[in-house]
């Protein structure tokens, strides 16, 4: 806890103005909320006083008088944003409130030796950072013999930066603490120690040396650790202080038991025992879990084939670990391409009690970014920070927790400590991730006491990176949850794979065609394609072959599909019917069609469409088809055109001698071999290149955001180009943007109430509704329909775009077009 400092609470400097009768947050209030919060999300992994330290420095500059007259004025508690910045932009930025603090740390600190001078770096960069996201410490365009980004930043004359007018206006009590937390050791040693697991840790590697790329680049994780508990701690006091309602509706890791929640699970799974084979050997995989479940923290892989039960299998190895070692929740990692609702929901179903309210659930959603990151105060306090004890997220949010710029999306990064991290399907990670992904884990894993679930039926090679240097996980069969993977894959071998590419490929009128001879003999065919054009074209003509139809696609919003995915299983054996979708239906989705329909890509891909096929056993074996079509159009896809590349040479081998992959195109044989092909022939790829025209150089994102090798010589001990790397990194190709949609009746009485709520902790709440009737959308997209007027804000700083009912389809969802008339609804 922060050392309690009583003062008679001063009124003179302000930190946000109070609206109507409300009481204005003074500088010191403000100054000691975030220090509380920083330290207690610090203290996870033992750096309690850095936390703290950072968060009595970060508004420093609040104290000026400058700032005060502004924020004092009719104009300043207008416009005024959480960090005192103004929001016009004739005067956006010119008042300076971050810079003080941290050359107080900075000038303190960087004299104390090498450990000083790396701690005070550290710390100087977090909070000079903290209200436009971390600064670059040496910037591409640095001259050589100038002084470096970060130094200019030191070096700002201080009647600028009303450093010592702060010093001498600030409370007393709250320097005095300041003071003894920078003579202290236990701010330098508490970080020196943190970095040394680093260090230790990627020594440890065969073959490593000091100069391996992976430590520097941990070293700017730590930073941004720091730096996500700071603007975590600080978004949250401004929020509560902000709509003091909204306080309440923080569980503050104020959840219910972990063995409360193990119970529940386990009075679930009594009841779902099942005597078929399929039945008993998911039942085996469940028992795995949980004799694996006290294993001491680290990495662990779930190897088990599609439709093997791995949802609640690792949850239960997820409740069991996080009881037995104090974690603090767990966070499943769907892929960006997949839906997350169905297994949300199953796990809502069973943990979350009736008495528990809205604000105080077990399971949070987070599907997407409905906000923009930008500096609007409303936008920043309806951001999630994942404060559930068990989150279900995307792959994308993570990413850009791990290696974004700005603020939104690191302020989460601090709950991936000390927690149990599931990441599902994980041979989907983008290539060009692989050594920053690697290095991030290995960073929470190893040094910030998270444990680390690898779930799928087809293992990436992870551990066995022709550059381990640069980021390479420490994968030992012991890590293998499974105790006979091979055995498990035979036992519930339930598909073939039918090739049936041919010269010129498949019309979509063929395809259709297919399918419905399929579902006509079978009674039901899944045809999964690459692109939403593609299942659009293929939907419509197996609908014109008058054959009932079904359509999935990631422009429909998750309401949707779980709606059309409802509708589908109550006809599978019922009724005769085709089902066309993209990739989204291959990961995480409960269903068992008859056969299936794959348009070439990854083999990987290929294994989790088969998984759609006779999941459950019901015949002995069902068939997936593997078909091509030159129409689909999958040249700027690179990873799934290099895939399908990698499954044709397998197929080839594996039709000459199918003994050499385990007589199986699905074997784990098959499976190694296709990823040897698809990681080692891509190995430039996994470090994030940078295109030359970006810098006038060739360079790689694990640099830039590492040792950034390429910069101009500086004395610093941290050179990672922060603020450029943010800006390059993205987790998939473009980055997408949230859009609300009005789908179905709900979906429209939620937008009405979302332009009526002017409260803003009623706007919290909605907004976890929202994320089920959220619409990802790239910016080419986003442009057209702003330039249409498809496209609303919901009430002025929100950020929240919502799409106008005209241009959302029953049935394709969201469209460029107008596919429906204008209603009389009035938002």
């Amino acid at each position: 806890m922060v050392r309690e400092v009583r003062l008679a609470i001063e009124t003179a400097f302000i930190a946000h103005p109070g609206e109507g009768s409300h009481a204005d947050q003074s500088v010191a209030e403000h100054l000691l909320g975030v220090a509380q919060l920083a330290r207690k999300a610090a203290a996870k992994v033992g750096m309690p006083d850095v936390g703290e330290l950072i968060g009595l420095l970060h508004d420093l500059g609040k104290y000026s008088a400058e700032f005060q007259s502004y924020l004092r004025s009719a104009a300043g508690r207008i416009n005024a944003d959480e960090d005192g910045y103004i929001d016009s932009e004739s005067h956006r930025g010119r008042i300076d409130h971050s810079t003080a603090g941290a050359q107080l740390v900075w000038n303190t600190l960087k004299d104390r030796g090498p450990k000083g001078r790396l701690v005070g770096q550290m710390l100087a960069l977090c909070v000079a950072s903290h209200h436009s996201g971390l600064i670059d410490c040496v910037s591409p365009e640095d001259e050589i013999g100038a002084p470096s980004t970060f130094e200019r930043r030191m070096f700002k004359p201080y009647e600028r930066t009303h450093f010592d007018e702060v010093i001498e206006k600030a409370d007393q009590q709250i320097m005095a603490r300041i003071s003894e937390l920078l003579a202290s050791e236990s701010v330098t040693n508490s970080v020196f120690d943190h970095l040394s697991r680093v260090i230790s840790h990627e020594l440890g590697r065969p073959g490593a040396d000091q100069s391996a790329p992976a430590i520097p680049f941990q070293f700017g994780l730590a930073v941004r650790y720091l730096f996500s508990c700071l603007i975590d701690a600080d978004r949250q006091d401004t929020a509560d202080f902000e709509k003091r309602k909204a306080a309440a509706h923080r569980q503050h890791g104020q959840y219910v038991s972990w063995g409360i929640l193990r119970e529940r699970l386990e009075v679930k799974l009594r009841k779902m025992s099942a005597a078929d084979p399929i039945g008993q050997l998911r039942s085996k995989v469940s028992e795995s879990c949980l004799a694996r479940g006290a294993d001491p923290t680290g990495l662990f892989t779930l190897t088990v084939p599609t439709g093997g039960g791995k949802t609640l299998a690792s949850l239960r190895f997820g409740l069991k670990h996080a009881e037995a070692h104090g974690l603090e929740r767990i966070v499943y990692v769907i892929p960006y391409t997949s839906i997350i609702d169905q297994n949300a929901a199953v796990v809502r179903d069973i943990l979350e009690s009736a008495t528990e309210d809205l604000f105080g659930s077990v399971v949070l959603e987070h599907h997407s970014n409905l906000t923009p990151d930008k500096n609007l105060w409303r936008a920043k306090t309806l951001s999630e920070n994942w404060d559930a004890p068990i989150v279900f997220t995307t792959s994308v949010q993570v990413l850009e927790a791990m290696f974004s710029g700005g603020t939104r999306g690191v302020r989460r990064l601090h709950q991936l400590t000390k927690s149990v991290l599931i990441f599902d399907e994980i041979q989907t990670l983008p290539i060009r991730c692989v050594h920053m992904f690697c290095n991030a884990l290995n960073y929470l894993v190893k040094v910030c006491g998270s444990t680390a679930v690898l779930c799928t039926a087809t293992q990436p090679l992870l551990g066995e990176l022709k550059d381990r240097t640069s980021g390479a996980l420490d994968i030992a069969p012991s890590s293998e949850i499974i105790p006979d993977v091979p055995g498990l894959f035979k036992r519930l071998r339930r598909v073939e794979i039918v090739d049936r590419q041919r010269p010129g490929g498949w019309t979509a009128e063929e395809i259709a065609e297919l399918a419905t001879s399929q579902a006509a003999e079978l009674g039901d065919c899944l045809v999964i394609v690459n692109t939403k054009r593609a299942a659009r074209a293929v939907y419509e003509a197996a609908r014109r072959l008058g054959v009932q139809c079904a359509h999935l696609s990631t422009a429909m919003c998750p309401a949707h599909r779980m709606s059309v995915l409802s509708d589908v299983k109550k006809k599978l054996g019922r009724e005769k019917f085709v089902c066309v979708s993209t990739q989204l239906i291959e990961a995480g989705v409960d269903i068992d069609f008859s056969t299936v329909v794959r348009m070439i890509a990854g083999l990987d891909s290929i294994a989790q469409a088969a998984g759609r096929c006779n999941r459950n056993g019901r015949a002995v074996f069902g068939r997936t088809y593997i078909v091509n079509a030159d129409w689909e159009k999958i040249d700027s896809l690179e990873d799934i055109r290099i895939g399908a590349e990698m499954t044709r040479r397998l197929l080839d081998e594996f039709n000459r001698d199918p003994s050499a992959l385990g007589g199986d195109l699905l074997s784990p044989e098959s499976m190694r071999r296709y990823f040897n092909y698809y990681f080692f022939d891509r190995a430039e790829r996994m470090c994030y290149p940078v295109a030359a025209e970006r810098f006038g150089r060739d360079d790689t994102l694990l640099s830039l955001l590492g040792e950034n090798r390429n910069s101009v010589s500086a004395d610093l001990p941290l050179r990672s180009a922060f603020k450029t790397g943010g800006k390059v990194f993205e987790a998939i190709d473009a980055p997408t943007r949230g859009v609300i949609v009005p789908y179905g009746q709900f979906g429209r009485e939620l937008v009405a109430d979302l332009y009526a709520a002017f409260d803003l902790t009623l706007q919290y709440g909605l907004l976890k509704l929202a994320q089920r009737y959220t619409v990802n959308v790239f910016p080419g997209l986003l442009h057209n329909l702003s330039e249409i007027g498809a496209l609303q804000e919901v009430q002025h700083d929100t950020g929240l775009l919502v799409l106008d009912e005209r241009y959302y389809s029953e049935e394709f969802g969201l469209s460029e077009e107008a596919v429906n008339a204008l209603s009389d609804t009035i938002f």
